[in-house]
């Protein structure tokens, strides 16, 4: 994957920071509501988040979501054209969304055309935070 750009890090940063927040004072990190056909997909996840929101974004044609609640977390990605996102991108986007998660404590649930991670929440966040 290509370098990322600085608007794509920022987003990043700014998701980063929201998804802390939530988990530092509890707050359930809910799902945008699905809207339907509206977007480039044809299932359900494809045109989920498709509005700016706190727990999504995009970067390097792949789109993002993080939901959850109480101790799980879960990171999906999509391609933002609607068609299929392979394991190897959505496992490089992953990687750069969540450097201090280790590897092996995310379970990947690979889709045909959908890649979903699951992981502890407090893996996001320090002690110290």
């Amino acid at each position: 994957m290509s370098a990322y750009t600085p608007e794509e890090t920022a987003q990043r940063d700014s998701v980063r920071a929201a998804l802390k927040e939530a988990i530092n004072s509890a707050q359930t990190i809910l799902m945008p509501d699905y809207r339907g056909n509206e977007g480039p997909g044809d299932f359900a996840l494809q045109n989920v988040g498709l509005e700016p929101n706190a727990y999504g974004g995009t970067a390097q044609g792949l789109r993002y979501q993080f939901e959850g609640e109480e101790d799980l977390l879960h990171l999906f990605i999509v391609r933002a054209d609607g068609g299929s996102a392979t394991v190897e991108e959505a496992k490089d986007l992953a990687a750069w969304l969540l450097p201090e998660v280790p590897p092996g404590m995310i379970w990947l649930n690979a889709g045909r055309r959908s890649m979903h991670f699951h992981f502890g929440h407090e893996l996001l966040v320090a002690e110290d935070d």
